[in-house]
């Protein structure tokens, strides 16, 4: 089971304030899963950026795409652990992503009232066509 922890962990215990975890999350330089109102950052993603071994392609090697799209997908889910394994399937396919599919961004919310997972995307069609087949399986 994979270990999850917030932005004020990470905070403490790599001595940074809250509000430069925050922006290295939405500038891609740390990986993060958003979980109703607040972010979630796996002890792996954690992992690669303390050690610095996270890369992300300098901005003249990544291909510029002529469109891009969004998508909001919302899945019925269980409970929160179904939601969790979803979100860590899509954060594996985005870890792993081809540098054709350029930048890309994706956040989760869990409305637990509901039972829904709600999946925001945004990027090139490649890498929504790609997401967006990931997440069929999740349709049945």
């Amino acid at each position: 089971m994979e270990t999850y922890y917030t932005v004020e962990q990470i905070s403490q215990m790599l001595n940074i304030h809250p509000k430069t975890i925050q922006r290295y999350i939405r500038e891609g330089k740390l990986n993060a899963a958003k979980i109703g109102k607040s972010w979630r950052i796996t002890g792996h993603d954690l992992s690669l950026f303390a050690e610095g071994t996270h890369t992300t392609l300098p901005a003249q090697s990544q291909q510029k795409s002529k469109a891009s799209a969004s998508a909001v997908v919302d899945i019925e889910v269980e409970n929160g652990n179904a939601a969790i394994r979803i979100i860590n399937s899509l954060n594996a396919a985005l870890n792993a992503k081809p540098p054709e599919f350029g930048n890309s961004s994706m956040q989760t919310q869990l409305i637990e009232n509901e039972s829904k997972l709600r999946i925001t995307l945004w990027g090139n069609i490649k890498f929504l066509s790609a997401i967006l087949g990931t997440l069929e399986v999740y349709s049945d």
